[in-house]
């Protein structure tokens, strides 16, 4: 029952970010998975892909019908996002217990401070080099895959900067590189942990169904709820969830 209860917080919580910030709920799943309910790290990472493609799934389906999602930026990101979330995902393999928690802080951290400087921008429609946007996408794709997060909070300024998307668009495009690069990652941790890799089927569906309706509502009220104070709110939990990862490991570590 008391798993229950986390799972639907959880889950709840994490929706409620994606829906209301476009971003940000993704970084919130692996310290559920892993204090709340206890999973073994690299199973938390594995379960935090699937959840976050999941959730983002349901949320870009929408703005696919509204026709928010731009093409040509998905073209020019998605294959270095794709490929650095693969390279990541094979470094994972390889880095000891609590490593991964310990790299996760300071992106967690990286996080408080996108969010509370609030906007990224409007964009202006004056796209950057190639090879920025290719360094740009291979960077969100490594902490996919590394990590488990779904990048939002990085792929956002990056699609305003480097594409020139206004706003609206770069969130919602942004959701279906989540949920392209979560795929490639979770794809890559199946394949390199085999048997020894237990992923909980129902708890990975309740998560989705619980953060994807919860994304669904919030998006719906976004406009009404001043996103600056969401943000600010949201970058201090961030910023107490490093802290406390940071306090809990580094002993461990040293």
């Amino acid at each position: 029952m008391t798993s229950l209860l986390w799972i639907v917080l959880g889950a709840a919580s994490i929706g409620l970010s994606l829906g209301l910030l476009g971003s940000g709920g993704s970084i919130l799943t692996v310290p559920i998975l892993t204090y709340l309910l206890g999973m073994p790290e690299k199973t938390a990472v594995a379960s935090s892909l699937a959840i976050v493609g999941g959730i983002s799934l349901i949320g870009a389906l929408p703005a696919l019908r509204q026709g928010r999602i731009d093409g040509h930026a998905l073209l020019a990101f998605a294959p270095p996002s794709m490929l650095g979330t693969l390279a990541g995902a094979w470094l994972a393999q390889y880095l000891p217990d609590g490593a991964q928690l310990l790299i996760f802080a300071p992106v967690m951290l990286l996080a408080a401070w996108r969010m509370a400087r609030g906007n990224a921008g409007n964009g202006n429609g004056a796209r950057k080099s190639a090879w920025a946007i290719a360094l740009a996408g291979t960077g969100v794709g490594v902490l996919t895959g590394l990590v488990g997060i779904g990048g939002g909070f990085l792929i956002v300024p990056a699609l305003v900067v480097l594409l020139g998307l206004p706003m609206p668009r770069a969130v919602a495009t942004s959701l279906v590189l989540i949920v392209l690069n979560s795929a490639v990652g979770l794809g890559k941790y199946l394949l390199a942990g085999g048997a020894g890799l237990q992923l909980d089927a129902g708890v990975i569906g309740l998560f989705i169904a619980i953060g994807g309706s919860a994304s669904m509502l919030a998006g719906r009220i976004a406009g009404r709820i001043p996103q600056r104070r969401l943000r600010q709110l949201f970058a201090g939990v961030l910023v107490l969830l490093a802290v406390s990862i940071l306090l809990q490991r580094l002993p461990v570590q040293g």
